[in-house]
């Protein structure tokens, strides 16, 4: 069963009743159900479809390609010696069907381009000399190689420019589309062991795939993670490799970043690289934010060369924490931390980044859905050893005079303010005030899983945010 994507099933529908014919790009990271979407949208029901081979030699590909023309019924076709001549024999095959729509469905489409094969030459070829001069093709092109896609699809200023017709990035799930996807799996999670499930792995469909419901949510990243066959043992490299053709300068710069909170400038990035590639370090920033792997942000009086690059993907901090270099053989592992400060300071930082990922739920809590509104994280960093530094993780700068300045906590019960809690809030509220010198109202917005213990000091929080709130869809 399909769960959410009801926008992206909608126009891939819509393409079916075109006066035209459409050439739509689908794309995002691995295992995010793009391929899924596809094949439920159109109910499997395609004049051609075929799935190019990660690492397969040119000679390779035009062979499976070769075979899926013979499964789509072409009959006593040769093998065609190079795209050019694949895309004439589909063509062919296409143009001997009865009238109406027909859906060709190339999946993985960056593995068929192979060095030197002109693969998008010969695609260029089809669309612009035969595709698109019809009114009944719907030409539905997908990979994992988000950047490939973005450069020789989606961006491309060659004889594809301007050419494709609709473009689709699937996003992660959200929290309200993972517990409906729990709910549709008969998992029996609560809301917050979906939360906590989300905060070690994210909202990528594939992954979630592997629970079972005869295990608890800690037991079951107990298998996946930490036993010797784990599913998502392995799954870091893998993940990286299918995104980018060179996933190393990738995963050097998510490497970097993960050891800084609060993100890194561009120039610290360059420092902690320990080399300048200037204009590659653009490309892979831009790519790894287009995969949702970081958010770039400009602090408040900050100026655009100091946007600060910020690792967010739950899935890779989550390695970085507790896999990368380590060796660790105990497969009860998980079970036995989520009591001990490790996993504290995990969780806590953990929900922050889900709270990031869920700034559209936060904001209609706030009753701020329809206000303008840009999110920023702000760091004072002491001039002298008299005063004490400054970091607020979020905060919503609104178009309306107003500055939420929200504190996130993750409690297993209701969050309890303490007077030295509220003395650090006011510090921090007084702190940035000072050095923005901004004149919109600073209101504190508490983000708990719970809600807060009502006492003196909880009355001087304006709102609050819950978990509950979070899974709003």
């Amino acid at each position: 069963m399909l769960i959410g994507r009801n926008e992206e099933q909608r126009l891939l529908l819509s393409l079916l009743e075109s006066d035209k014919s459409e050439f739509v790009a689908v794309y995002g990271r691995r295992r995010v159900g793009k391929t899924y979407l596809v094949r439920e949208a159109f109910n499997y029901n395609f004049a051609f479809q075929h799935a190019g081979i990660q690492d397969a030699t040119m000679k390779e590909q035009l062979e499976e390609f070769h075979h899926s023309l013979l499964l789509a019924g072409v009959k006593g076709s040769k093998k065609p010696r190079n795209w050019s001549q694949a895309f004439f024999m589909l063509g062919q095959h296409l143009a001997a069907l009865p009238e109406g729509k027909k859906v060709v469905f190339i999946d993985e489409l960056p593995w068929l381009d192979t060095p030197c094969s002109k693969f998008v030459t010969a695609l260029d070829h089809f669309w612009n000399g035969w595709a698109s001069a019809r009114k009944d093709i719907v030409l539905v092109v997908c990979g994992s190689a988000t950047s490939w896609i973005i450069d020789n699809i989606v961006m491309n200023y060659g004889g594809l420019h301007n050419r494709l017709t609709r473009q689709i990035y699937i996003e992660p799930f959200t929290l309200h589309e993972c517990e409906l996807y729990a709910q549709s799996k008969r998992l029996g999670m609560n809301r917050r062991n979906i939360l906590e499930t989300y905060m070690v792995m994210g909202g990528i469909p594939f992954y979630w795939d592997f629970l079972q419901k005869e295990l608890s949510w800690a037991q079951n990243i107990d298998r996946m993670f930490f036993h010797k066959n784990g599913e998502m043992r392995r799954e870091f490299n893998a993940l990286y490799s299918s995104l980018f053709r060179h996933p190393q300068a990738y995963i050097d710069v998510v490497t970097a970043l993960g050891t800084k909170k609060i993100g890194m400038t561009r120039t610290e990035i360059i420092e902690a690289l320990g080399e300048n590639n200037g204009g590659t370090l653009t490309k892979i920033l831009t790519e790894l934010e287009e995969c949702d792997f970081i958010r770039s942000y400009t602090a408040i009086g900050k100026a655009k060369k100091e946007t600060v690059y910020q690792l967010i993907d739950n899935f890779t901090l989550f390695y970085f924490k507790f896999m990368a270099g380590k060796d660790i053989n105990d497969k009860n592992y998980w079970s036995s931390i989520l009591k001990q400060p490790i996993y504290n300071t995990w969780s806590g930082l953990a929900f922050e980044r889900v709270c990031f990922q869920h700034i559209d739920q936060i904001k209609k809590a706030l009753g701020i859905a329809g206000v303008v509104s840009n999110v920023h994280s702000w760091t004072y960093r002491p001039k002298n050893k008299q005063e004490t530094g400054v970091q607020i993780d979020m905060l919503i700068d609104r178009d309306d005079n107003v500055i939420n300045l929200c504190e996130m906590k993750f409690a297993k019960d209701e969050y309890e303010i303490t007077a030295a809690y509220d003395a650090e809030m006011r510090r921090k509220t007084r702190i940035f005030e000072g050095n923005t010198g901004t004149r919109k109202a600073v209101t504190i917005v508490m983000i708990t899983s719970y809600g807060l213990v009502r006492n003196e000091w909880a009355n001087d929080i304006q709102r609050q945010v819950v978990m509950d709130d979070l899974f709003e869809a």
